[in-house]
């Protein structure tokens, strides 16, 4: 008796993914609890395990798929590869007889729904030409966008247009029609490379993960009143702290101290003090929370992801720092799971870990505060009427300028500034 596999519960809100890489062939023998595939959401990439051991019988979503929570992935047989290798040959002949018995049922179905969805776009052309309707979240977002399915060219299934399609299209910059209008412009064509530099490129297309990434980031830039404010900070006083009690540090809590812990602090005993840099905007009311989730920015191989440490504001320096340890671990590994990335109240972006002297990060919608740390350099500053040589670090805190005035976004700034120039200020809770 064959085994499904499903597309798991991906979390609260994630509805679909789509197949980023089936790690078994049909007729490959697997163990119990082996991971089988990967899905990608918009959120997280997850590895769909096998409830038992047995051979791949069937893939019955590719790679590249959108597929919704519930769908069919593929099934597991019982037995040993060298066994199930013939039954997976016979098993296209059979899916074959099958869609050609219940074809006529399945056309009309297509053409009635490709008819339906032709009327939510307000396309009034001939829907004919398309093998397939989109799917149901990609009409979803059509009709939400106004935009017409002729203008989206499809990447599925016999030209299936899926939702990745439409959020490609919309940050090309697809024109919206109006519904009256029978038919919509074209998305405007990338223009042809020549013979030897096509020969030379290469189109890939975009994981799950970045289309949100670009799309979030996007929305965020559209809907916000974003602004940057500048300032720097001496890290003499954390850096010799860290020196001091590094190895003490590792050998009680079993992490490394490093600069991370010092600043999520500082951001939570800011936060405090300007409360709307930790608030967001819902309609026309202001949601302030009396609790600091910071989410830390991490780079993986798949883009960046933002892991949340709940609660900040009511750890030590070292719990922090284990958590941070934690997330980073699992971003690198692709086993952050979607509640380790919900829930933030303010971002923290370390882009000084690459070598980055200044820049102006964008904000995670919905939130209202974003800051980006820099590389430590050291440059002459003026103290006490002397020219000294001090490791220095630009800070930069990038606001929605709708909630969060001037005023209190340089305040939030100094006050971290302020805290790592005198880190016994957050020990103290000063």
């Amino acid at each position: 008796m064959a085994t499904e596999i499903r597309v798991p519960t991906l979390g609260e809100s994630v509805t679909e993914a789509t197949i980023g890489k089936w790690f078994k062939k049909v007729g490959d023998a697997i163990a119990a609890d082996e991971p089988l595939v990967e899905l990608e959401t918009d959120k997280v990439t997850v590895e769909v395990p096998a409830a038992t051991a047995g051979t791949l019988g069937e893939i019955a979503a590719k790679e590249g798929e959108t597929v919704e929570v519930g769908a069919l992935l593929g099934t597991i047989s019982a037995g040993d590869g060298a066994k199930a290798a013939p039954e997976a040959k016979a098993a296209p002949e059979k899916h074959e007889a099958v869609s050609q018995a219940s074809a006529p049922t399945a056309a009309h179905t297509v053409k009635q729904a490709a008819a339906e969805t032709a009327k939510i776009a307000g396309d009034a052309g001939p829907i004919e030409a398309r093998t397939m309707p989109p799917a149901p979240s990609a009409a979803k977002l059509l009709a939400e966008n106004n935009l017409a399915v002729d203008q989206i060219p499809g990447s599925g299934k016999r030209g299936q247009v899926l939702k990745g399609d439409v959020l490609d299209a919309i940050a090309r910059g697809a024109p919206s029609q109006p519904a009256e209008m029978p038919k919509a412009a074209p998305v405007a064509a990338r223009a042809p490379s020549s013979g030897d530099d096509a020969a030379r490129e290469e189109r890939v297309r975009m994981t799950k993960l970045r289309q949100t990434i670009a799309r979030r980031l996007k929305e965020a830039q559209s809907t916000a009143a974003m602004l940057t404010t500048f300032n720097e900070v001496d890290m003499s006083a954390v850096m010799a702290l860290r020196t001091k009690y590094k190895d003490v540090f590792e050998k009680k809590h079993g992490v490394k101290l490093g600069f991370m812990g010092f600043f999520t602090k500082a951001v939570t005993h800011a936060l405090k003090e300007i409360p709307s840099v930790n608030a967001e905007i819902d309609g026309t009311d202001i949601i302030f929370k009396n609790y600091a989730h910071i989410g830390v920015a991490v780079g993986t191989d798949k883009g960046l992801v933002v892991p949340v440490v709940r609660n900040a504001d009511q750890m030590s320096i070292a719990e922090i720092e284990k958590e941070i340890g934690r997330l980073g671990l699992a971003a690198r590994d692709g086993k952050l799971s979607v509640a380790d990335m919900q829930g933030g109240t303010f971002t923290i972006s370390n882009g000084g870990v690459y070598g980055s002297l200044m820049s102006t990060p964008i904000l995670n919608a919905p939130q209202s505060g974003i800051l980006g740390m820099h590389k430590i350099q050291d440059r002459p500053v003026a103290v006490g009427g002397q020219i000294v040589i001090r490791p220095m670090m630009y800070l930069a805190l990038s606001y929605d300028h709708r909630i969060v005035d001037g005023k209190e976004a340089v305040t939030f700034l100094v006050r971290v500034k302020e805290s790592l120039e005198d880190p016994e200020r957050m020990v103290l809770d000063l």
